[in-house]
């Protein structure tokens, strides 16, 4: 058995989601694309798949911890 292999990529929530579905999920791939769905509708084909690329990925972080997208 080798270890030298890359894990395979998978699908994560925020911890603060709890017990709840109601998050999106996040996923890095190998190429360092950031992908992230709706974590209800995760089992659904067509639910579709949002790609980012990580310096993206890292302003919208950035901004949303900010409170840029905080509703009024």
């Amino acid at each position: 058995m080798s270890f030298d292999a890359t894990p395979p990529a998978r699908w994560r929530k925020s911890a603060r989601c709890g017990a709840s579905n109601g998050c999106v999920e996040v996923m890095r791939l190998d190429t360092g694309m950031i992908c992230v769905r709706d974590g209800t509708r995760a089992d659904e084909e067509a639910a579709g798949v949002l790609e980012f690329a990580a310096p993206e990925w890292r302003l919208f972080a950035a901004q949303a911890r900010g409170g840029r997208f905080d509703r009024a």
